[in-house]
């Protein structure tokens, strides 16, 4: 008898393996499964601009990357001894303009070589609210701590998300004819909208997917984090103490949901060869200069490189560096 929903995830039509070329954008979710994959060695850049929250915000992010136009002193704007970009999250601010610019361009350039031969573009969308300046109509990021009476906020519809979306969408196809986008909603709720607030602002969010799916079947997917949060893990001991953002166990189980939507029983088998070797690698000894940790570290160095001769693809470069191998 089972005694919690069920959220059906579907068949896996989007099949990741460790050659997939990924990139993925959006909410602090994004970061969460993508430090995932990274731990278990796939091919995939997380957040070329920091967390982005809206539809728009991931848009203009995108058609920056397609352009391929860096960005300049113009770009940025000063405020509290710090130099921020409307574009960006705060983690790219300095107080130097040209460390700033040089933390922009090192992420942006390494993201504008990875587009065209991304596989899987990745996107979460967090919210439909977007915060748009007074000054110029354009819609920030990032509001870094401005006052709040220089933005307009509102929330996006449906018509308007899908439009946009619909039109880059097209023009990552014709740059890359082969990628496929798979996107999910944030699991996270924006409470300080108020509870019927979120409720309208993810809900545009889902019926946008939806709409874009129906427009591009092909390449269009969708996987229910957000569903799977709020349905298979409603108890609390699943949130953090804001009871709001899911902890470290709601992450492992939306991952493992996400392993048998994207992966394939052999990408499986090599994520768990892989996990042992991690977990030995991360191992902090009581007693490092012992016998026995002697063993165990030559027992880890002969099953990295057995890995690394199983797998030729799978770069291991950084763990033998670690071992000064």
């Amino acid at each position: 008898m089972e005694f919690r929903t069920c959220v059906d995830i579907g068949e896996g039509e989007v099949m990741i393996n460790h050659n997939t070329e990924m990139m993925m954008l959006g909410s602090c979710f994004s970061e969460e499964i993508g430090r995932k994959l990274l731990d278990h060695k796939f091919r995939v850049e997380i957040n070329p601009f920091g967390i982005l929250y809206n539809p728009f915000s991931v848009s203009e992010a995108l058609k920056r990357l397609i352009s391929g136009n860096p960005f300049s002193e113009s770009d940025l704007f000063l405020y509290n001894g710090m130099y921020h970009s409307p574009m960006h999250h705060g983690v790219f601010s300095s107080p130097r303009l040209e460390e700033s610019l040089q933390l922009i361009n090192n992420r942006f350039e390494k993201a504008v070589a990875l587009l065209p031969l991304t596989d899987l573009l990745m996107v979460t969308f967090g919210t439909s609210w977007i915060y748009r300046r007074k000054d110029d109509d354009k819609i920030v990021a990032n509001c870094h701590k401005l006052p709040a009476n220089q933005f307009e906020r509102t929330r996006l519809s449906l018509e308007e998300i899908t439009l946009e979306w619909q039109i880059l969408i097209k023009r990552l196809i014709q740059l890359n004819p082969r990628m496929k986008l798979l996107f999910t909603v944030s699991p996270v709720r924006h409470m300080k909208d108020g509870a019927h607030e979120n409720q309208l602002s993810k809900a545009t969010l889902q019926l946008a997917i939806e709409r874009l799916q129906v427009l591009f079947p092909k390449q269009i997917f969708y996987f229910p984090a957000y569903e799977i949060m709020i349905d298979e893990l409603r108890d609390y001991r699943f949130y953090g103490d804001d009871m709001l953002h899911p902890t470290s166990l709601a992450v492992n189980y939306i991952w493992e949901k996400f392993s048998l939507f994207c992966f394939s029983h052999e990408t499986e088998e090599v994520n768990r060869e892989w996990s042992v070797i991690r977990q030995a690698l991360e191992h902090r000894p009581l007693h490092p200069d012992s016998e026995a940790f002697y063993r165990f570290r030559q027992q880890t160095e002969d099953k990295l490189e057995a890995f690394a001769r199983r797998h030729p693809s799978i770069s291991c470069d950084e763990e033998r560096k670690k071992l000064n191998l």
